[in-house]
């Protein structure tokens, strides 16, 4: 185990210089010199080369990447142009808010798809599979905004039973906490829920008819038995591929729901500094979130080995 996960770290680390590149590049292709984003356009040349040059953005590019990167790789990320706060500072700021919102979703999407993906796969054809199918298709074909409009209007709006939008911290108050994220979670979870479900009912049926199962099911264990301690550990590992790799698209949703139910996260850190154009935020942020997809990547490669250990040996 250590030694597969010693090679996925090695492996990961062209990966990362890589996306740094790709950040880099992405963010100095914006429109817009952040002198006079900064500063105003009224301000005087000699004022907005000195500011250029305290940023070193007089620099080649190929020096200003390689300054960037050496300052990453010890954790600083710049300044905002905005506030002046270091931007790692701002970003380990909002990042409580952002694992709260996706861990709420991830327990929400699984506690719904995991039950209905072993039901409809179990009772084939039944009224419960047909359910799970609809739920599945709409699921995954409603955009992530629109649903979350809808919760609003429903829950906030015509019930009251939920705010509509706003954070209460956890020490704050812990009932009131849970109610604001109850509508995020389920705006961020249902697409993975849906996509969860049908790669899982996939997985058990094909699962259900290896011979190990028949074998189980003929010593006359019971069903219970055959589906939760033979079938369904085999079939999960299609699941946590459909999960790691989304995690990394949840994390990226997030900038949508946090924006929608105004969070005060890292995906609401990124709208800001896109809307006040402060540069390094957006370069800080979309780094983060890039190796924030890496690694969840290199999490699957880890659960893989725990749910078949054949993989250890390769």
């Amino acid at each position: 185990m250590v030694t597969l996960l010693g090679r996925r770290l090695l492996a990961t680390i062209p990966l990362l210089f890589l996306v740094s590149l790709v950040v880099f590049a992405l963010v100095h292709a914006l429109p817009g010199d952040p002198a006079v984003l900064f500063l105003g356009e009224e301000a005087d040349p000699e004022t907005l080369a000195r500011f250029r040059v305290r940023l070193g953005l007089d620099r080649p590019l190929v020096a200003q990447y390689a300054a960037w990167l050496g300052r990453a790789l010890r954790g600083d990320l710049g300044r905002s142009l905005r506030t002046n706060q270091p931007v790692a500072e701002a970003i380990l700021e909002r990042l409580p808010v952002t694992l709260e919102l996706l861990v709420a979703a991830l327990s929400v999407s699984l506690a719904i798809a995991i039950p209905m993906g072993i039901v409809s796969a179990v009772k084939r054809n039944s009224g419960v599979d047909l359910v799970s199918t609809v739920f599945a298709l709409v699921g995954f074909a409603m955009p992530g905004f629109w649903l979350g409009i809808i919760l609003i209007y429903v829950f906030a709006l015509l019930l009251r039973w939920l705010p509509p939008s706003g954070w209460v911290p956890l020490p704050a108050s812990v009932p009131q906490n849970l109610l604001s994220l109850v509508l995020p979670a389920f705006t961020l979870g249902t697409a993975l829920a849906a996509l969860v479900t049908r790669q899982l009912r996939s997985g058990m049926l094909e699962v259900l008819r290896q011979d190990y199962v028949r074998t189980a099911q003929a010593k006359g264990l019971s069903e219970r038995q055959v589906v939760g301690k033979h079938a369904l550990k085999n079939a999960l590992i299609s699941v946590v591929t459909v999960v790691g790799l989304q995690l990394g698209g949840l994390l990226g949703n997030t900038i949508i729901t946090e924006t929608l139910f105004a969070l005060p996260g890292v995906g609401r850190l990124m709208i800001d500094a896109i809307f006040s154009r402060d540069f390094f935020v957006v370069q800080g942020v979309i780094l983060f979130l890039a190796v924030g997809y890496v690694l969840s990547n290199l999490l699957v490669d880890v659960l893989y080995s725990y749910l078949d250990p054949r993989i250890r040996l390769h």
